[in-house]
C-alpha cells in the first residue's frame, strides 16, 4: 500500500527526508549533513555528488526510523536551497564544476559591471530581483567562462543547468525530467515575473544559452517517476517542487494576500503573499513568484538576510562557544542583555533591504566585562534586528502593518529569540505545531499533484499553532535597541 508522502528538503548544510502519512503526521525523519567547500574568502561551493549522496542516506535513515518499506511511498515532493547553481553533462550526468552556492559572492564584480552598464532597472522590472551575486544568472555565466569548453558545450545542448530541485529531479527520474518550478525559476534572474517563462533578453544580458535551461512547470505538476535510483523503487511519482522559502510560505498556509512568514534557517527569509499580481518594491525587497497551482501564479514580496542560523554555527564551529547549536539559548539566557554588544551578521554581505555585497560582519561594543554569554545574546539579537529592517521595508512597500508573523525553521524553536523578535517588531509571533514547514510545503504540493488534497482550503484546515509570543517591550527600550543597531550598521 502506497500511503506515505516523502518530502525531500535539500538545504544548505544538509538534506532532510520527512515521511508523512495522509493526515500530515510525521512518521519518520532524518537529516544528513555534507561538507561545505570554501575555495577562498567569499567563495562557497558544494559537491553535487555529496548532495545526492546525502539525500539517499537521509531517505534510507528516515525509512529505517519509521520502520517502513520504501514501497509505501506514494508520491515525492522536493524543496531546496534556491539560487545554488549546478551545470552537468547530459550524457554522463556528471557536474562540470562544483555547485556554486547562493551564499557565494564571487560574482560581485560581474554584478557591478552590469549595474554600471545600466541594466539594473530593466532587470528589476522584468525579474523582480536586484543585480546581486545571490542569484543564479551570474553564477551560470561564471561557470561557462571559467570551465574549459563549457560555453561551447552549453550552446550545443550537451550541458544542463539546474538549481538543486532540477538536479535532484533529473537524478530521481533517471535523466528523464529536466524541469524546474516557477518559484525556483524566478530566482535565476532569467525568468520574466510577468509571464512565468524564460526571458530572451535576460538570457542575452547574462550570456546564458537557452539550450541549458529546464522546462518551467507548476508546483503541483507530475513531472516523472523514479527510475534507477537505488534507494527507492522505480515508479514513484515526483509531483511537487518548490524553492525552500516559497515552500515554507505554503506550508504555513499563508494563502491569503497579506499573510507572512519568516523562516529561520541558514539565513532568515521573510515572505508575504501579495496575491495574483506582483508588487514592485521601492524599498530594497524582491518581488518573486510564490507558487503556481495549475495555471494560476501567486506572488510574494521577499526580504532575505543571508546569515541567521549560520551565525550560530559560526559560534559553535568557528569559535567553539558550545557543542550544539541548541545550547545558545541557555548560554544567552545567563545574562539579562548584551552588555552593549551589537553583532551585525554580515558574514557574507548584507541582503535586503541594504544589498551591500562588500559588507562584512561587525562585533561592536566590546569591553573588559564582555563574556561569551553577551556575545551569544548579541548574535541572536542580530538575527532579529535584520528581520526588523526587512519588515520595515515590507510595510512601506505595502502601505500597511503586519498584524502577525508566522515563524518556522530550526531557530524558531529558540524562545529567547522569538520573544526578542516579537518585542523588536511589536508584532505577535505565531509558531506552528510543525516547525519543519519547508518540508511540509513540499509534501503539500506533492499531495495536491497526486490528488491527496483537493485545494488550499483543504490544506488550511490542517494548520495548527503551537505557541504565540506577544510583544512586551516599551517603545523607549525598543528605540534604544534600534539606535545601537543602526550604529553597528554604520560600521560594516
Amino acid at each position: 500500500m502506497s500511503d506515505l508522502l516523502l518530502a525531500i528538503d535539500q538545504g544548505t548544510t544538509g538534506s532532510t527526508a520527512v515521511l508523512l502519512d495522509r493526515k500530515l503526521q510525521v512518521v519518520g525523519q532524518a537529516n544528513q549533513e555534507y561538507p561545505q567547500i570554501y575555495p577562498q574568502p567569499g567563495h562557497v561551493e558544494h559537491d553535487p555528488q555529496a548532495i545526492w549522496s546525502s539525500v539517499g542516506v537521509a531517505v534510507q535513515n528516515a525509512l529505517a526510523k519509521a520502520g517502513v518499506a520504501a514501497s509505501r511511498i506514494g508520491v515525492i515532493g522536493i524543496t531546496n536551497q534556491r539560487e545554488t547553481t549546478v551545470l552537468w553533462d547530459r550524457q554522463t550526468g556528471n557536474p562540470v564544476y562544483n555547485a556554486i552556492v547562493w551564499q557565494c559572492r564571487r560574482t560581485a564584480e560581474d554584478c557591478r559591471r552590469l549595474r554600471e552598464a545600466g541594466w539594473e532597472k530593466l532587470v528589476r522590472e522584468r525579474t523582480g530581483l536586484v543585480l546581486d551575486p545571490y542569484f543564479s544568472g551570474t553564477k551560470i555565466r561564471w561557470i561557462l567562462d571559467h570551465v574549459d569548453g563549457a560555453r561551447e558545450a552549453a550552446r550545443s545542448g550537451k550541458l544542463a543547468f539546474g538549481t538543486i530541485d532540477t538536479f535532484l529531479t533529473w537524478r530521481l527520474t533517471g535523466g528523464a525530467a529536466h524541469v524546474t518550478d516557477v518559484s525556483n525559476a524566478s530566482r535565476t534572474l532569467l525568468m520574466s515575473l510577468h509571464t512565468g517563462a524564460w526571458d530572451p533578453e535576460m538570457l542575452q544580458i547574462f550570456g546564458v544559452p537557452d539550450a541549458l535551461l529546464p522546462e518551467i512547470v507548476a508546483n503541483n505538476q507530475n513531472v516523472g517517476v523514479t527510475k534507477g535510483v537505488g534507494f527507492l523503487p522505480d515508479g514513484i511519482p515526483v509531483c511537487g517542487m518548490a524553492g525552500d522559502q516559497q515552500s515554507a510560505l505554503f506550508g504555513q498556509a499563508c494563502f491569503e494576500t497579506g499573510m507572512a512568514k519568516c523562516t529561520y534557517g541558514t539565513g532568515a527569509f521573510l515572505l508575504m503573499n501579495t496575491g495574483n499580481t506582483p508588487v514592485p518594491s521601492t524599498h530594497g525587497l524582491l518581488s518573486t513568484a510564490a507558487w503556481k497551482i495549475n495555471d494560476s501564479i501567486v506572488y510574494a514580496l521577499e526580504g532575505s538576510a543571508f546569515i541567521a542560523g549560520a551565525a550560530v554555527q559560526w559560534l559553535r564551529d568557528g569559535l567553539g562557544f558550545f557543542q550544539s547549536s541548541a545550547e545558545i539559548e541557555a548560554l544567552a539566557s545567563t545574562v539579562d542583555d548584551t552588555g552593549g554588544v551589537v553583532f551585525v551578521p554580515a558574514l557574507t554581505g548584507l541582503g535586503a533591504p541594504h544589498w551591500n555585497a562588500e559588507a562584512r560582519g561587525v562585533l561592536w561594543g566590546l569591553t573588559r566585562g564582555t563574556n561569551r554569554a553577551h556575545i551569544a545574546r548579541a548574535v541572536l539579537e542580530g538575527i532579529a534586528f535584520q528581520n526588523r529592517d526587512i519588515l520595515d521595508a515590507m510595510e512601506r512597500d505595502l502601505g500597511r502593518r503586519l498584524t502577525i508573523l508566522r515563524v518556522d525553521g530550526g531557530a524558531a524553536a529558540n524562545n529567547l529569540l522569538m520573544q526578542f523578535q516579537a518585542d523588536l517588531l511589536d508584532v505577535p509571533i505565531s509558531r506552528p505545531a510543525m516547525l519543519e514547514t519547508t518540508a511540509l510545503g513540499a509534501a503539500l504540493f506533492a499531495g495536491l499533484g497526486a490528488g491527496w488534497f483537493t485545494d488550499t482550503n483543504d490544506i488550511a484546515a490542517t494548520w495548527r499553532e503551537q505557541r504565540r509570543f506577544m510583544p512586551a517591550m516599551s517603545s523607549a527600550v525598543r528605540g534604544s535597541h534600534l539606535d545601537r543597531w543602526r550604529e553597528g550598521l554604520r560600521r560594516v
